[in-house]
C-alpha cells in the first residue's frame, strides 16, 4: 500500500514554489529591498515599477512609465456601461471583479502570454482598477464619473477621481504608504490563486479575476472593512477593556490580529500605525486610536497576538473618509502590482500546479444493480 503523502492543513508551512518577487522570512522585502525602506523614500509609482520590472526605476524611466500607465486610464464605453448598469448595491470589489473580467475582451494582447505582453497588460491594469472602482462609485450613487488626469500619481489621481477636488499632500502620502504595504506578500491565498489559474497557460485577467475573487473573502483582504465593526460600537477608550476579555470569553474573532506567517506582529502594520494615528487626529478623533492601542495590549499580553496590515488600515481609511466598502477595492488596485508579477513570473517558468489529497471517502465498493440498492 502506497504511504499516505504528508499533510498540512490550509498548506500551513508547504513550499510550493519559487520566487524572485518577495521574501517574509526576516522580514518582509519586494526583490531584496526591506519594506521599511521601500516606504519612507519611494512612492508607490516607484514600487510598482520596481514589482513589474525587477528594479527600482531610475528618473528616466520612471517617467516613461508614469506616462504609459497615465495614458491608460480610461474604460471603453461598454465598461462604463457595464458598471453603470449593475444592480444597485452590488459590492464594490464586485463590480471590480466583473470589470476586470470584461477588460479582458478588450485588451490588444489577452491571448498573448509572453513576457512582453504581460507586463503591457499589467501596466493597462494598473491603469484601469483605479477608474473602474472610481466609476462605479459614482455611478452607484447617480453621480457623474470624474476624469482621471494626468499629472498625478497613482494615490493622488485616485483620490481625484473618488472626491473631485485637489487631493491634500497628507492624504496622499497615507495613501500612497498604505498601498506599498498591500502591494505584494508571496505566496498569500490571492496570489496562490492566481498562480494556479495562469499555470494552465490561462490567461492574465482571467489570473486577476480569481485572484479578486480569493481577495473577497473576510479571512484574506476583507479584514479591513471589519475594523470599524469593532471600534464603533465599543465606542470610548474606557469601554475597550471588557469589550475585548468579553470577545476572548466568547472565543470570538477579532478580525485585524494575527497571520498565517508573522507570529510575533506584521511590520507592515507598524509602520502604518503612524498614519492613522496621524489622520485620526487631524479630524479630532484620537479615540479611536486609544480604543485600538487598549484591544493590541491586551491581544499581546492574553493571546500573544498582534495586529496585521489591516487592523491600522481600517482605521487610516476610516479617518481619510474613505466609504468602508471600498477599502477592499484599494487593496487590490495596489496588489494587482504583485498578482501581475507573480503571474509573469510564473508563465515564465511554468509547471502546472496540481496538488495531490488524502483520500477520506468510503473503502472500495462494487456497483449493485439498481433494485438491489436499499
Amino acid at each position: 500500500m502506497t504511504p499516505a503523502p504528508a499533510y498540512s492543513p490550509g498548506l500551513e508551512g508547504i513550499v510550493a514554489g519559487e520566487t524572485g518577487i518577495s521574501s517574509v522570512a526576516d522580514g518582509l522585502r519586494y526583490r531584496g529591498y526591506e519594506v521599511p525602506d521601500l516606504a519612507e523614500h519611494c512612492n508607490f509609482d516607484e514600487v510598482a515599477y520596481l514589482l513589474l520590472h525587477g528594479d527600482l526605476p531610475n528618473k528616466s524611466q520612471l517617467a516613461q512609465f508614469q506616462t504609459r500607465v497615465h495614458a491608460a486610464r480610461r474604460l471603453t464605453q461598454p465598461i462604463r456601461d457595464l458598471l453603470k448598469g449593475l444592480p444597485k448595491g452590488t459590492p464594490p470589489l464586485d463590480a471590480l471583479r466583473s470589470s476586470v473580467s470584461a477588460l479582458a475582451h478588450f485588451d490588444q494582447d489577452t491571448t498573448d502570454n509572453s513576457h512582453e505582453a504581460n507586463l503591457r497588460k499589467a501596466e493597462r491594469l494598473l491603469a484601469q482598477l483605479p477608474v473602474a472602482i472610481c466609476d462605479h462609485y459614482h455611478y452607484s450613487r447617480g453621480e457623474q464619473v470624474v476624469a482621471a488626469r494626468q499629472d498625478l500619481g497613482q494615490s493622488a489621481n485616485f483620490l481625484w477621481m473618488l472626491r473631485g477636488t485637489e487631493p491634500k499632500p497628507e492624504d496622499v502620502k497615507a495613501l500612497d504608504v498604505s498601498l506599498i504595504l498591500y502591494a505584494e506578500h508571496e505566496f498569500n491565498a490571492s496570489t496562490f490563486a492566481a498562480r494556479t489559474i495562469v499555470s494552465t497557460e490561462s490567461d492574465l485577467h482571467s489570473a486577476i479575476t480569481g485572484a479578486i475573487g480569493a481577495l473577497k473573502g473576510r479571512l484574506h483582504g476583507g479584514a479591513n472593512e471589519k475594523i470599524m465593526d469593532i471600534l464603533k460600537p465599543i465606542g470610548t477608550a474606557d469601554k475597550a477593556e471588557k469589550w475585548v476579555r468579553d470577545a476572548l470569553a466568547k472565543k470570538e474573532r477579532i478580525m485585524g490580529f494575527g497571520h498565517r506567517v508573522y507570529k510575533t506582529g506584521d511590520v507592515r502594520a507598524g509602520i502604518l500605525k503612524k498614519y492613522a494615528a496621524e489622520a485620526c487626529a487631524r479630524i479630532n478623533e484620537a479615540k479611536w486610536e486609544e480604543i485600538a492601542e487598549i484591544i493590541e495590549t491586551v491581544m499581546a499580553n492574553e493571546k500573544k497576538m498582534y495586529p496585521n496590515l489591516d487592523w491600522p488600515a481600517g482605521r487610516l481609511y476610516y479617518a481619510m473618509g474613505l466609504e468602508i466598502p471600498i477599502y477592499t477595492p484599494i487593496f487590490a488596485m495596489s496588489r494587482i502590482t504583485g498578482w501581475s508579477a507573480h503571474v509573469i513570473e510564473q508563465l515564465d517558468h511554468n509547471r502546472l500546479i496540481r496538488p495531490r489529497a488524502i483520500y477520506t471517502g468510503p473503502e472500495l465498493r462494487s456497483v449493485k444493480p439498481v433494485a438491489e440498492r436499499g
